[in-house]
């Protein structure tokens, strides 16, 4: 049967038929902290250690499109990514980084347009070739009402620059992966493996539709969609979840999108192994977690991963802890021997059972939300969240009663231990990106700017493409609290039910 190939649909079996035999997976390691300079140091040493492409780790502040020397943002500056404010940041980010020769990745949501924009820029100043740079932006807004927080504007406006982004990187990004649609973060939050697998197709089933909705042809946009998921420590249990995602997506596109074009049918992901999982207790084990859910992830057929570093129960990665994550991937690729096969575990009796089971169990959530009237209307009356949170308390209550078993927390214990050395942020530099912030404003063509943003404001009064308004502005050194500032002005602010 076809079906038992891999590359052929509906690719339970991976999405092209050699995998890792004639290609490995890019090793990412996500990063990004304090100002672009520190981060961009660190990048630079991942680089010289073996990773294969970038992910950019963003401050709250950025995140939630405020400037680093908003009121909110203090304390925050850097803390748990990097502080980009302006395209002047991002031009330091990637100081002596060629971005025409690597992948980025970028973890970011609700200003993610802006972001892009200033990744684009600097590619150009480069001398890149736009029509050929790739990488991700996360882009995903839907994931941050279900279950982090990050958000700006209700979702119907946010849905529509997503899909303004979508439109406007098919003419000018065409390699660009418009979206990561993410599972992990809804898994972070405590759902299951089903529920992850569920609420992030029917993410992609809301984003997909809204674009259709906005006049794009499916398979003008679809190929390059992407998605991003974790992998927990139930071995088996994650092997089948990535093989049911796939084959549950490649039947989506084909009959309730009528997609056509093979790209549209393949399900690309990226894995973040657990940071859920790992424990500041014992913290060495981390790594053993982290090698299984890592293999698992690459039993299971991605095509980017990250591993945690044993020491991010305690704070940021250290250098050292960074480089032997990475050493636990180039081990999975280069000794193990597990890349000679294209599917090593097909055939197996347990993970074709489990892979059925995770597949049908998302179809059943699926069907429910689309009874509820989608996914945007299962949101607004809270009914993802809801499954979530009731799935995170029962296991945590496993755990409680140690039907669950945690190892260092509630078995195996050991009582003194000498905690290992944590990274340190420096708090001078939250200081150092205000000035530099402040610097920017006053030596930069305020009227220019102004007027700038203005024309920003009213093309979202309009159904006019925000994204090229976006991309004057951030070549005029506008921030994106400015930015995002008059979008708020047009769209408000979300508030939590």
């Amino acid at each position: 049967m076809t079906e038992d190939l891999p590359g052929q649909y509906p690719f339970t079996r991976g999405i092209y038929p050699d995998m890792y035999r004639s290609r490995l997976w890019t090793m990412r390691q996500y990063a990004g902290f304090g100002t672009a300079e520190e981060s961009n140091r660190r990048y630079r040493y991942l680089l010289s250690q073996g990773i294969t492409g970038l992910s950019v780790a963003f401050d709250l502040p950025t995140q939630m499109g405020m400037d680093s020397d908003h009121p909110l943002a203090a304390g925050e500056v850097g803390r748990v990514g990097v502080a980009i404010c302006s395209l002047a940041d991002m031009q330091r980010l990637f100081d002596g980084i060629q971005l025409a020769g690597i992948t980025t990745s970028m973890t970011i949501n609700s200003t993610a347009a802006i972001l892009l924009c200033f990744y684009a820029l600097v590619a150009r100043s480069q001398g890149a070739d736009l029509a050929k740079i790739s990488g991700t932006i996360q882009n995903d807004i839907l994931k941050e009402y279900i279950a982090r927080g990050t958000y700006i504007y209700p979702p119907r406006p946010a849905m529509r620059i997503i899909t303004d982004l979508f439109a406007w990187s098919a003419r000018e990004l065409p390699e660009w992966n418009t979206i990561s649609i993410s599972g992990y973060h809804i898994r972070e939050a405590g759902s299951t493996a089903i529920q992850e697998v569920a609420f992030t197709l029917a993410n992609a089933i809301a984003y997909i539709s809204a674009a259709i909705a906005a006049g794009l042809d499916v398979d003008a946009f679809a190929p390059r969609l992407s998605f991003f998921f974790n992998s927990h420590s139930n071995f088996l249990e994650e092997i089948a979840k990535f093989r049911a995602a796939r084959r549950l997506y490649a039947k989506i596109m084909r009959e309730r999108f009528g997609a056509r074009h093979p790209r549209s049918l393949l399900l690309r992901f990226h894995v973040q192994t657990a940071g859920s999982t790992l424990t500041a207790q014992q913290p060495d084990v981390n790594v053993v977690r982290v090698s299984l859910q890592a293999l698992a992830a690459v039993l299971g057929g991605a095509q980017s991963l990250h591993t945690n570093a044993k020491d991010e129960a305690l704070g940021l990665p250290t250098e050292d802890a960074a480089r032997l994550a990475l050493r636990t991937q180039q081990i999975i690729a280069h000794e193990t021997g597990v890349t000679n096969t294209a599917d090593p575990f097909g055939g197996s009796l347990a993970i074709e059972r489990l892979t059925g089971e995770i597949e049908r169990g998302a179809e059943e959530y699926i069907q429910r939300i689309d009874a509820l009237g989608g996914t945007l209307a299962a949101i607004e009356k809270g009914f993802i969240q809801d499954e979530i949170q009731n799935a995170a308390y029962a296991y945590q209550q496993t755990v409680e009663r140690g039907e669950t078993v945690v190892v260092g927390v509630n078995k195996f214990q050991q009582d003194s231990i000498d905690p290992p050395p944590t990274f340190r942020l420096d708090p001078e530099l939250e200081k150092q990106q205000i000035a530099r912030l402040r610097d920017l404003r006053a030596s930069r063509d305020a009227r220019s700017v102004d007027a700038l943003l203005c024309a920003l404001e009213n093309a979202a009064r309009s159904s006019d493409n925000l994204m090229p308004h976006i991309l004057a502005c951030a070549e005029a050194y506008a921030t994106v609290g400015e930015i995002s500032d008059r979008l708020r002005a047009v769209f408000g602010e979300y508030r939590e039910r």
